[in-house]
């Protein structure tokens, strides 16, 4: 198939944009009014690309439509070619007028808890006309908008190294036993893991996992993990510190740089840091705009100061 005669002075841009639509609508009918074009026209153009490419590109059924293996494939690098297009347009409209920018950023609920909240702020004091959108949710959620080009970066721990993202280290996050104002052990100046087994816990998944914080602190005292209620939840973890009977931990940087909440305590324990670093993630190949570059220089130096707040436990 030669591009220049067959594919490069038959496709448009127009022609990738109604492909699109009609992907995401799974339906002509809905995307011509989405798109405020007739349906004909949309049938037409599917028609041509589907000619020009030499592949059917959607299966029509009774229902709408479905992609095919062919049209699967054009979806994935229509969406890189938009992409790029407006990223083009981002950084140009940065240069011309590096007041007005468009951030669209994926996080974790560690991540909002602490530094991206406080990286989001000084950036938005020095751009005050910055537009964020924001996205929160699991790893494995953040990779699925980064691949669908709904995210310019996440800011998350990836469990795993995937061979389509590049991930640059922000900080090995420490983490903080924490407990009730009014708890019996709030007042406790010495203190062990061990006396604190047969007590009620509030760990997440990951943490109470082979290579998790919690997991290796009890590992290495020769002891199980406790018993726990398990949540990825931190508001949950503040409404139950609130009763006084629970512990928990708590990110270093949710410490320093969150809001505050109930009144709590740091308990005198060490806790293994993350061995998996809180990370900056982005498609790999893509470089960042000109404020995505920003924030990630912004969260590298809340990362900095972070880590010299670690000389004194937070209260």
């Amino acid at each position: 198939m030669d591009w220049s005669d067959r594919i490069g002075r038959r496709l448009k841009p127009r022609d990738l944009h109604i492909f699109l639509a009609v992907a995401e609508q799974a339906s002509m009918a809905k995307a011509a009014e989405r798109l405020s074009i007739s349906r004909p026209v949309v049938s037409k153009t599917i028609a041509d690309l589907e000619q020009t490419l030499g592949v059917r590109l959607l299966d029509r059924t009774p229902h709408g439509v479905e992609l095919t293996p062919f049209g699967r494939a054009l979806l994935k690098r229509s969406l890189a070619v938009f992409d790029e297009l407006r990223q083009s347009v981002k950084e140009i409209e940065f240069l011309a007028d590096p007041g007005v920018a468009e951030l669209r950023v994926g996080f974790s609920e560690v991540a909002a808890a602490g530094l991206v909240p406080a990286a989001i702020d000084r950036l938005s004091q020095r751009y005050p006309r910055l537009s964020v959108q924001t996205e929160q949710g699991n790893a494995a959620t953040m990779l699925d908008l980064l691949r669908a080009r709904r995210c310019e970066l996440a800011v998350i721990r990836p469990t795993a190294a995937e061979p389509d993202f590049a991930a640059e280290p922000i900080c090995y996050e420490q983490l903080f036993v924490v407990t009730g104002s009014e708890s019996k052990w709030a007042r406790r100046r010495k203190l062990t893991l061990a006396e604190l087994i047969d007590e009620p816990w509030l760990l997440s998944r990951a943490e109470i996992q082979p290579g998790g914080p919690a997991f290796e602190a009890f590992h290495a005292i020769g002891a199980a993990v406790p018993r726990v209620v398990t949540s990825e939840s931190l508001n949950l973890r503040y409404g139950l510190l609130a009763t006084g009977r629970f512990i928990t931990l708590i990110p270093g940087s949710a410490l320093y740089y969150g809001p505050q909440r109930s009144p709590i305590k740091v308990l005198p324990i060490d806790i293994p840091r993350w061995s998996l670093p809180l990370s900056v993630v982005t498609l790999k190949g893509r470089s960042l705009s000109p404020i995505g570059q920003l924030l990630t220089n912004c969260l590298h130096g809340l990362a900095k100061a972070l880590e010299k707040g670690y000389g004194a436990t937070p209260s």
